[in-house]
């Protein structure tokens, strides 16, 4: 069963590509999956990865999402201390 993500806001696509590239310690969205795969030992690589388990795909996923939340939990709560 294929996931359909789609953003109920399609004009926070940039916000939220940044966001994971700052999570990600990276300069560049486009480069945040592979440097987390990386930082975990999976071989991710740009193209064609019909070899990876998908433990492995869901290990970059999960990792990258699960500090992306964490990070838009921060940022609420410094917004409502700021309030």
């Amino acid at each position: 069963m294929a996931r359909r993500n789609k953003l109920l806001v399609p004009e926070a696509r940039m916000a939220l590509d940044d966001l994971k590239a700052q999570v990600a310690g990276t300069m560049k969205s486009e480069d945040a999956k592979y440097e987390t795969a990386r930082e975990i030992g999976v071989p991710l690589n740009k193209g064609y990865n019909g070899d990876l388990s998908t433990r492995e795909a869901g290990r970059v996923g999960g990792r990258l999402g699960g500090n992306m939340v964490r990070e838009l939990v921060k940022m609420a709560l410094e917004n409502l201390r700021k309030q």
